[in-house]
């Protein structure tokens, strides 16, 4: 924590903020005992389903039994019962409850979405965990409710399945439920975009919309966000092609029809915009000027933090953050995903590399997976027991430095369930651990919300290496990259080919198929969102690959188990690989997606 903030700190707080943290304080003190009682909750509630019967727990609700007869299982185990749930089968099966939609995972399973069922009561639960936060912020920064913040939120496509259900990501499920759309105003949570906005389905729309409003309203924001840092990053460059023309819309008070058609945004941004040259002026004034570094403090003059997820893959966005904000606290609040939504950030203000998220024993049962350092993006995990009976260890006693992947057991039916976060413990809040999150597990390239995995990767550059053939070349080796230099990043790939004469055009078409061969979450991000670049391919000179195996062997790699990586990200490293680039080529168009008809109904009819 920096002096100046650690100055600003108060112990003045609010009765709803006070109970909140005694809250917090409460659940952390007594770990263990709120864990068995989730755990009692869970398989009482659920006794009568068909998966819990299939094991024969018959009605046990006690840890020894539930550990014994449940196995640990993946989403491939899962799927059977997903699909007779997606395709209408009302029976009982996971949980006691009425699946009431599925959130479609931004994990990969056979290179496409999961399908995570959800039930309506775990809204209350996603809402309990918001509402920590604010009251965790405001005994480190004072004066929060004297403005608003700057978040970029959007939602994204959605579907139904077979049977009828609705099938999105958990973000959009939030952002267009009642407890999200309906909330009662707190000062501490008032935002510049308004809800038409950010509800707009229209990706250019809404991000138009939400960047006027907030230079609309600039002196009054004092935080600004997304929910990743390639989406804040993402914001920063539509301002950049987007600019001259939001700054006509500020000096003239109104909205472009050409940026923002919907009548019920443009009515709402208007119920916020007013003619404002002066605004203007600073605005042409500073996105002119050569240099955009620390261009957010020189419009947002009054920002005190960056609220952002900067951990695991997004790291590598911090430098490119540092620079466009003039190097503003990036904060990291939450830990959450598809299957479940885990803790807080209870040091709000660290560093982002000494992040540690405090899981909350209330939200889901936890377990732990203990890891080898070494095997951590393995498929397997090195249990002592059995795959499917593994020697699992309690929220209360993982240990300090050892590293786990994350098992939950959540009260919408998945049990003993391998998320496949891996986490490392940094220490304890009163008996609940703090964990450091370091990756998924088996994922090396990530933009966005997109995770790709070697044997994808190996697939989809096989698929564009067909394309070769007819001109006698070979991929000789390769690796890949994620460049995030520019904005939106993009995957590099770094080919050795055994031939120079391969036309141009045939090696952008090689880009193409490794995108169209990629998963959904992926071309989404490419076709839809515009979240990722296009995908490139940079030919490097032969005896690239053994300059690379010199330069392994010269840091310890024995020669005997040496093998290219399939994915690098040592800077020096890919300065190398750079140096021997004799030429590049881009995809030269966005691979095909398509919100309507998506891969996992295809997967699902085939089942």
């Amino acid at each position: 924590m920096s002096e100046a903030m650690h100055s600003e700190r108060t112990g003045i707080l609010s009765d709803g903020d006070r109970k909140a943290l005694d809250f917090i304080e409460n659940v952390t003190k007594h770990t263990d005992q709120v864990q068995v009682q989730v755990l009692s909750e869970i398989l009482t509630r659920n006794a009568h389903t068909e998966y819990l019967k299939r094991y024969d727990l018959n009605g046990c609700t006690d840890r020894d039994s539930f550990k014994a007869l449940l196995p640990v299982i993946t989403y491939e185990d899962l799927q059977p019962d997903i699909v007779r749930i997606a395709n209408g089968d009302k029976a009982p099966i996971l949980s006691s409850y009425p699946v009431s939609e599925f959130l479609t995972s931004s994990g990969t399973s056979a290179g496409e979405r999961k399908l995570m069922p959800t039930i309506e009561e775990e809204l209350d639960r996603r809402t309990l965990l918001y509402s920590l936060l604010m009251p965790v912020m405001n005994q480190y920064i004072k004066g929060l409710d004297k403005g608003k913040g700057m978040y970029f939120l959007f939602i994204k496509s959605e579907t139904r399945t077979p049977g009828g259900l609705v099938a999105r990501p958990v973000l959009t499920s939030y952002y267009k439920s009642r407890h999200f759309r309906e909330k009662p105003f707190d000062p501490y949570n008032v935002y510049t975009s308004p809800m038409e906005a950010i509800l707009c389905p229209d990706s250019h729309q809404s991000m138009y919309a939400q960047l006027l409003c907030g230079l609309a309203q600039n002196k009054q924001v004092l935080r600004a966000g997304a929910v990743f840092a390639s989406g804040l990053l993402r914001a920063i460059s539509f301002l950049e092609q987007h600019w001259r023309s939001i700054c006509h819309d500020i000096r003239m008070g109104s909205v472009s029809e050409e940026d923002v058609s919907d009548p019920s945004v443009r009515k709402a941004v208007m119920n916020i915009l007013s003619s404002n040259p002066e605004l203007a002026d600073l605005m042409e004034r500073e996105c002119s000027k050569k240099s955009w570094e620390g261009i957010i403090k020189r419009i947002w003059p009054n920002i005190k933090y960056l609220e952002v997820i900067v951990t695991g893959a997004m790291a590598q966005y911090i430098p490119t953050l540092d620079f466009y904000s003039g190097r503003l606290p990036q904060l990291c609040t939450m830990y959450a995903s598809s299957e479940c939504y885990f803790g807080l950030n209870l040091n709000p203000l660290s560093k982002p590399w000494e992040v540690s998220y405090t899981i909350l024993p209330n939200m889901a049962y936890f377990e732990f997976l203990p890891l080898r350092r070494d095997n951590r993006n393995e498929n397997t995990s090195n249990p002592t027991q059995s795959s499917e009976h593994p020697q699992l260890v309690e929220l209360a006693d993982v240990k300090v430095g050892e590293e786990y992947e994350l098992v939950v057991t959540t009260y919408a039916g998945l049990y003993r369930y391998r998320v496949g976060d891996v986490l490392r413990v940094t220490g304890f809040h009163n008996s609940a651990p703090q964990f450091h999150f370091l990756c998924r597990k088996n994922v090396m390239l990530s933009i966005d919300s997109d995770k790709t995995d070697e044997v994808e990767l190996q697939n989809a550059v096989n698929k564009a290496t067909e394309h070769l053939e007819s001109y006698g070349a070979r991929v000789m080796e390769y690796t890949s990259y994620a460049d995030v230099s520019s904005i939106p990043g993009h995957y590099v790939l770094f080919w050795e080919l055994n031939t120079s004469e391969v036309p141009a055009e045939v090696l952008q078409q090689c880009c193409l198929t490794v995108e169209e061969s990629l998963n959904s979450v992926y071309r989404q991000g490419r076709a839809a969102d515009k979240s990722i670049g296009p995908l490139e391919i940079k030919i490097v000179e032969s005896g690239t690959f053994d300059e690379l195996m010199d330069y392994a062997l010269s840091r310890g790699a024995s020669i005997n188990q040496y093998k290219a990586p399939r994915c690098v990200k040592f800077d020096p490293i890919v300065e190398l690989l750079n140096s021997r680039v004799t030429a590049s080529y881009l995809s030269p168009k966005c691979p095909k997606w398509t919100p309507v008809r998506t891969d996992w109904e295809t997967s699902l009819e085939s089942l």
